[in-house]
């Protein structure tokens, strides 16, 4: 059986359905329509955790937050833990990412023998390749710089409060993050040769700022645009107490929002361009039919849910919800859409197994080919170390969250935009009920938390440690040469 080549590419909070094969009349992704065609768009696809490195770590690991340890977004999963990337380099595969990975250290093992990267958050914007890239050309993303870093956010003109991030790049679209990756990507499958290649190209945006280049900010009018699902007029009292939002909530306006939209849809097909050119990169060089070639993102994106922008609020559709489109080898189940609950910590086990190579022991995730045979019942979100859990079914949504009285539950059929907190309602008492074993079962019995065992960790001074870890192995062996 020969193995593919992989291309994975990830946005960063693509919300789920601003892309024209999952229905948007609006906005113009004309390779991700294509690459979908080619492949299977999966509807009903969650992330682990709304956060980008949490969600990023069990898409590697195959793992949920509660087991890789990795709850915010500055943490680091034990060096002991499984990756797919990892597991494919010891199968042979060289293995290559691009972009932003969102580590804590920047430049974490996590199984790639190379990477190049392009941060925005956190110490990595300070010592990635992209930064250097930008200071050698002496250039500054500063609108990215005063929305991301918080002494320089409080120095920001009154224009970026006024359109909440919604503003032109201060970047010509040659020096932006999203030419950078994508020019990136393109040159490591340049170099993909006789040797079975893994690469992963992941772009900082559409992630807030919404700061496409020109021409990019201007293809899009904001008052062309329909509202996308789940706008209500004002705010919901629940989610202000949840949070008030990064820029508040409760002042957003339409204008602003369709603004904010239209960035938004420029950021996302100045990606799909980029990923266009990868694609026609793959066909110039005959690799196109025997690569996997898939597209998702870390977590979705309000852009006007309940009058919301942005994230860090109960664990919403649009929110939890990402895209997943799998362009399999050989074009396989190409035009297909499936309708299955999908997680993304499957991910580790599909790749795998489309590479013949067998997943870790602990990966919870299941492959994709499994779940056709028995689907999943339900999928499970995390949100900062038991804060929010989400368990969703292919009718019900219950979260959970520390406070009681936060928690909520809903029955999409009949309430598809989550409007009706039902957590007290008699009528849905057995089907909250079940939704709470499902959460526990996975979090107790089907899903534990593996050891971390760590043999060279530091240890204390003193005459009586040994400075040599042999001596243990030592002391061993002559135990059981003398055992009588």
């Amino acid at each position: 059986m020969s193995k593919p080549n992989i291309l994975i590419i990830m946005a960063d909070q693509h919300r789920y359905d601003c892309i024209g094969a999952y229905g948007n009349r609006d906005i113009r992704t004309p390779n991700l329509d294509g690459l979908s065609r080619d492949g299977v768009i999966y509807d009903n696809s969650f992330c682990s955790s709304p956060f980008c490195t949490p969600s990023r770590y069990s898409f590697l690991t195959g793992l949920y937050p509660h087991q890789h340890l990795g709850w915010s977004n500055r943490s680091t999963i034990p060096k002991e833990i499984n990756t797919f990337p990892g597991l494919l380099q010891k199968a042979g595969y060289r293995t290559k990412a691009v972009g932003k990975m969102h580590f804590t250290p920047t430049y974490l093992d996590v199984g790639f023998e190379s990477m190049l990267l392009a941060e925005q958050n956190g110490d990595g914007r300070y010592e990635d390749d992209y930064h250097r890239y930008l200071r050698e050309h002496e250039l500054m993303d500063r609108i990215d710089l005063m929305d991301q870093v918080t002494e320089y956010r409080a120095k920001a003109p009154q224009q970026y409060w006024d359109t909440y991030g919604a503003m032109a790049s201060d970047l010509p679209e040659a020096h932006h993050s999203t030419t950078w990756i994508g020019n990136q990507g393109l040159a490591a499958l340049d170099e993909w040769g006789e040797q079975n290649e893994l690469l992963m190209v992941s772009f900082i945006k559409p992630h807030h700022p919404f700061d496409p280049p020109k021409p990019w900010d201007a293809m899009y009018d904001p008052e062309r645009l329909q509202l996308l699902p789940g706008w209500t007029e004002q705010c919901l009292p629940a989610d202000l107490r949840m949070h008030e939002g990064f820029f508040p909530h409760a002042k957003l306006t339409e204008p602003v929002l369709r603004q904010a939209m239209a960035h938004y849809y420029g950021s996302i097909s100045q990606i799909d361009h980029m990923v266009g050119q990868m694609i026609d990169k793959l066909k110039s060089r005959g690799l196109y039919n025997k690569t996997l070639i898939l597209y998702t993102s870390d977590h979705g994106e309000y852009m006007g849910y309940h009058h919301m922008l942005l994230k860090s609020n109960y664990m919403y559709e649009p929110l939890v919800k990402v895209p997943l489109m799998i362009k399999y080898p050989n074009n396989e189940q190409a035009g297909e859409r499936s309708a299955l609950l999908v997680n993304n910590i499957d991910v580790s086990a599909t790749i795998l197994e489309h590479a013949n190579v067998e997943k870790a022991k602990f990966m919870a995730g299941r492959s994709i080919g499994s779940l056709a045979g028995k689907p999943r019942t339900f999928v499970i979100g995390e949100n900062g170390r038991g804060r929010q859990y989400m368990v969703r079914t292919d009718r019900y949504k219950l979260i959970l969250t520390n406070d009681s009285g936060k928690s909520a539950f809903y029955d999409l059929a009949a309430d598809p935009f989550e409007l009706s907190n039902l957590i007290g309602d008699p009528a849905y008492e057995h089907d909250i009920r079940t939704c709470r074993e499902h959460l526990f079962q996975t979090l107790l019995f089907d899903a534990p938390s593996p050891t971390y065992v760590d043999p060279l960790a530091d240890r204390i001074e003193g005459d009586n440690v040994p400075s040599n870890p042999s001596i243990v192995s030592n002391l061993a062996g002559w135990i059981a040469s003398n055992w009588q």
